[in-house]
């Protein structure tokens, strides 16, 4: 099978429900190669220190309203990088489908997600959690930390929280992107 027909990511993860997704949903996530995405994303950090510290460890932005925000996806055989850049903030995270699960590394921590398409969104949901790849947390730890994906007319919004037991709100963000065109980027 070539390369350009093997099914991307997410259409792995979310099978024959990736083509009812709304329409920038699943541009986005049909990426091969490489793609940027830029908008507008607002930024609420936690405010206990527990809540920085995890922050700071895992390499979120900092609280910031209305700022631009840009995505450069990288999609090769073996998964996805996504390179954030929060107005000059930089996160990464890497992606991978493994066992019917979505794998996302983020700083020292490698989430496990089952995704969910319902209601024209994509729901991600922690099904495992590890520290350095190898010391695995409670997912129950993990229960406030939610994403949804949604399409609004041509945009596609996103909206992450974590959420932590004893430590309460690590980050919430939220935004839209379009795809920045080739020429202008």
């Amino acid at each position: 099978m070539s390369h350009s027909v093997q099914p991307t990511l997410f259409q792995q993860a979310l099978g024959a429900s990736f083509f009812n997704l709304p329409a920038p949903v699943r541009s986005l996530h049909a990426v091969r190669g490489s793609a940027r995405y830029a908008g507008i994303a607002s930024v609420q950090r936690g405010r206990n220190p527990l809540a920085r510290l995890c922050a700071r460890v895992a390499g979120l932005p900092g609280t910031m309203q209305d700022v631009p925000i840009t995505v450069e996806f990288t999609a090769d055989a073996r998964g996805e990088t996504w390179r954030r850049d929060f107005a000059g903030t930089r996160m990464q995270s890497r992606l991978a489908f493994k066992d019917g699960l979505l794998h996302e590394r983020i700083g020292p921590l490698q989430f496990r997600h089952a995704l969910l398409a319902n209601a024209g969104a994509i729901w991600w949901r922690v099904a495992g959690v590890r520290l350095f790849g190898l010391l695995p947390l409670p997912a129950r730890w993990f229960r406030g930390v939610r994403c949804c994906e949604r399409g609004d007319e041509a945009r596609y919004r996103f909206d992450v929280e974590a959420r932590l037991p004893l430590v309460g709100q690590v980050i919430r963000y939220e935004g839209w992107l379009l795809p920045v065109d080739d020429a202008a980027g």
